[in-house]
């Protein structure tokens, strides 16, 4: 199986890697558990190979799949990923996050982990 189901819906699952994507964007490190990690990997490692062709169809198609988020600084989600994060990566080909295990989380010693752009 390709995916994992995270006991959610589907609808409910785009929603939950939505926002932990534009999280991890705009803030650079994100703690959540292991599965969640693991998921959302392949969902900005896309993302940041689609920003780095940098041209109109892969800022719209950024757009759409990211939430329309504002820093404290006023850029938006989508201008931190192709202005800030997708040069950064430039000449690396794939490998744009890391997810490291933390621990077990206390009230259902679910595995933790934090997943972080490298």
């Amino acid at each position: 199986m390709w995916n994992r189901r995270l006991g959610r819906t589907a609808d409910h699952r785009v929603a939950l890697l939505r926002n932990m994507a534009t999280d991890l964007i705009l803030k650079g490190k994100i703690s959540t558990t292991e599965m969640k990690a693991k998921e959302l990997r392949s969902v900005v490692d896309h993302l940041i190979t689609v920003a780095k062709k940098d041209d109109l169809a892969a800022r719209r198609q950024a757009a759409s799949y990211l939430r329309n988020v504002t820093t404290k600084d006023g850029k938006t989600a989508v201008q931190v990923l192709f202005e800030e994060i997708a040069p950064k990566y430039k000449d690396r080909n794939g490998g744009y996050t890391r997810v490291s295990k933390t621990g077990f989380r206390k009230g259902d010693a679910a595995p933790m982990a934090t997943i972080e752009l490298v």
